[in-house]
């Protein structure tokens, strides 16, 4: 594609880094077959190629974003799969996320948007706001018919049945290993997933020192910045990721690490990405560092030897993470782990569609993404699974509000498969802990 950015323009570093990604597209259009948006929506400017038109001219000109542009922008699911479909290796990630910085800066959006986006800002990477949030969202659950905002409506229906009590695994401190010592590794414990399911970083943690990990929760760690990145806050998600990368540096340099793990695939696709978020910063260098021993759990896991069988014969349907098979491009390792064990894996027709969750997407776009979770769990439930398993927690949530079977994190089956306790939400049982709901 041909570009014609001034010398001026091509001072910033930004605008270099969108030529050279403008440049590499060739027009062929086979992102449009991968792009669930313009699946649902069949227009043109909703798939990569006609987004990629609309930033090109925006970037260009240099002009205050129109709504249209904007609208276009903001209904695209950063689902990334148009980037494993590219021949080209069109890096459209980084595209737009440039895009929508710039609309961040330029673009006033109406009143009732802004207040949205500030409180999502504001709440989600904060687990114990997050967790006030739930409870409001519970009271507020027999009034949503009345409330017009279909947004509102979304985060309303967002909140589970239950709140979890808080884990204490959750907290700064350091699990020795059951076995020989194999890796030290800190575990990323993440912000949303902090106040949605707990069970997912307990099973971690015995997964990992089960089979020779120390693990450290490191002291000043949170949310990974996704959240604010996705939505063009960057001082906002600079702001987080810096505090993450000072905390694992200091682990680093202390006593070191093998791998920082992390099992929310969205924040996995993020934090291995902080190398280009602080390209020229003072921090590049630790964010590559970080960058290059970021790994998702199931990465780290394939190295441990897990015993093979053991399983209940149980069929899981795997659900592909957009986040792990296209922003990572991580697809075997999950299911292979789940087959080591002894589980029957089975995967849905169109695996590589995105399941409409998509960070916040699904509360700021809840009709397209409505249509994407009937469509992916309406493949999930015709494999007939009893259970459903994933590797990020936001398609847990979108999928598990809809599906017939209980919905599950990939660690949780391996612990269950390998000696840990069966997962708690293939029981439902309510909690009986002492442990309050707020920290």
């Amino acid at each position: 594609m041909k570009t014609e950015f001034t010398d001026l323009q091509m001072q910033d570093p930004a605008i270099q880094r969108s030529n050279q990604i403008l440049r590499s597209c060739v027009h062929c259009g086979f992102c449009t077959a991968t792009c669930p948006t313009y699946q649902v929506l069949g227009d043109e400017l909703d798939s990569p190629r006609g987004r990629i038109y609309l930033i090109k001219d925006m970037l260009e000109t240099g002009r205050v974003p129109d709504a249209k542009t904007v609208g276009h922008i903001d209904r695209c699911l950063s689902c990334l799969a148009c980037m494993s479909t590219c021949p080209s290796g069109v890096h459209y990630m980084h595209l737009v996320d440039h895009a929508r910085s710039y609309i961040e800066e330029h673009y006033k959006r109406p009143i009732s948007e802004r207040a949205l986006r500030w409180v999502l800002a504001r709440i989600l990477p904060y687990p114990m706001r997050f967790r006030v949030a739930l409870l409001g969202a519970k009271m507020a659950r027999p009034f949503v018919r009345l409330i017009p905002d279909k947004r509102l409506r979304a985060m309303i229906a967002m909140a589970p049945k239950q709140v979890p009590p808080v884990s204490r695994n959750d907290d700064p401190q350091s699990f020795a290993p059951i076995a020989p010592r194999k890796k030290r590794v800190a575990l990323m414990t993440g912000c949303a997933q902090r106040a949605l399911d707990t069970d997912i970083n307990d099973a971690t943690i015995r997964l990992l020192t089960r089979f020779g990990c120390e693990v450290v929760v490191p002291k000043g760690q949170g949310c990974c910045g996704a959240l604010t990145h996705h939505m063009g806050k960057q001082t906002e998600s600079h702001a987080a990721a810096t505090a993450n990368i000072k905390a694992w540096v200091a682990e680093m340099d202390g006593e070191g690490l093998d791998a920082i793990v992390i099992n929310t695939s969205g924040c996995g696709t993020t934090v291995k990405d902080y190398g280009h978020m602080f390209a020229g910063d003072p921090l590049e260098d630790d964010a590559k560092r970080v960058a290059t021993i970021a790994k998702d759990v199931s990465e780290v896991l394939k190295d441990l030897d897990l015993p093979e069988g053991g399983a209940p014969e149980m069929t899981v349907a795997y659900h592909a993470a957009c986040s792990l098979q296209h922003g990572q491009q991580i697809k075997s390792a999950p299911k292979d782990l789940l087959k080591r064990v002894g589980f029957t894996v089975v995967e849905p027709k169109d695996s590589h569609l995105c399941c409409g969750s998509a960070g916040t997407y699904n509360l700021m776009q809840p009709e397209i993404s409505t249509q994407l979770k009937e469509r992916k769990v309406s493949t999930l439930m015709a494999k007939n699974p009893d259970v459903i398993a994933a590797g990020n927690i936001g398609c847990m949530m979108q999928i598990g509000s809809a599906a017939g079977v209980p919905v599950v994190h990939t660690v949780e089956l391996l612990d269950w498969a390998t000696g840990g306790p069966k997962p708690a939400k293939m029981d439902s049982p309510k909690s009986t802990s002492k442990v309050p709901i707020l920290r």
